[in-house]
């Protein structure tokens, strides 16, 4: 079934974030190794972000690698910083074709030099796009994300710049790494593993979850739009009641 077809386009999600799951169990149902996961799962990546740039989506966040993917083998986490480098300056064609701005969110300190200095360089070449917004999480944990931003605003308010009692919603949102982005409305992981693994707590408070049985690199444009229009389908109340919203 072509889903594209059954999109509306006026019922888009503002902000889909995607937790990439199950690169290495596709490797190890081929009888490869764990990398070759992820290396083929980059295909998935160019076919998600083309295919919500070509519907409208205005702002997609793939998370990419976590605070806690430090801790895996030392050839896989050096492997996969190398196949982040080799990725961004293969896919810079593609997000200027499409007119995508690159942003990151994490401890982006973190990053090796040689990755760092290659991210912050396409982040400045597509800074001027504006059909898209791609985020990328790297070195990304939201309760180290949160533990940070309970951090800035205590220093500020022990400073007098702002008042414990001026703190709300909007106050925090402004403290966090995706400052410049609405909440997440969609958020879909794959390899069918249901949990949200440390990823955008905050931001998530109201999304609608959608798990798919799919592992990551078998992942392509069409099933991006049957959850979007699975998601197109349900009634979002945020706290109201049915009949309120009718």
């Amino acid at each position: 079934m072509d889903f594209k077809e059954k999109i509306d386009p006026a019922k888009l999600p503002r902000h889909i974030a995607i937790i990439m799951d199950g690169n290495g169990r596709w490797a190890k149902k081929q009888g490869l190794m764990r990398i070759r996961g992820h290396e083929k799962g980059t295909k998935a990546v160019r076919e998600v972000v083309e295919g919500s740039a070509e519907i409208g989506v205005k702002n997609l966040t793939l998370y990419a690698f976590s605070t806690e993917n430090w801790n895996r083998p030392k050839l896989e986490v050096d492997t996969l910083m190398k196949l982040l480098v080799s990725s961004l300056k293969k896919e810079i064609k593609t997000l200027q074709d499409n007119d995508i701005k690159l942003n990151a969110i994490g401890c982006l300190e973190n990053l090796p030099e040689k990755a760092l200095r290659e991210l912050q360089e396409v982040i400045k070449q597509t800074a001027g796009n504006s059909r898209m917004t791609l985020t990328l999480a790297l070195s990304y944990g939201s309760r180290e994300e949160i533990t940070s931003m309970v951090k800035e605003i205590s220093e500020k308010v022990a400073g007098g710049e702002i008042s414990a009692k001026a703190i709300d919603e909007s106050v925090i949102n402004k403290h966090l790494y995706t400052r410049n982005l609405p909440d997440v409305d969609l958020m879909i992981r794959t390899s069918g593993e249901q949990r949200i693994s440390n990823f955008l707590l905050w931001q998530m408070a109201y999304a609608e979850l959608y798990f798919s049985e799919l592992l990551w690199p078998d992942f392509r444009k069409n099933d991006l739009y049957e959850a979007i229009y699975n998601y197109q389908n349900r009634e979002r109340r945020f706290g109201k009641t049915s009949e309120q919203l009718s």
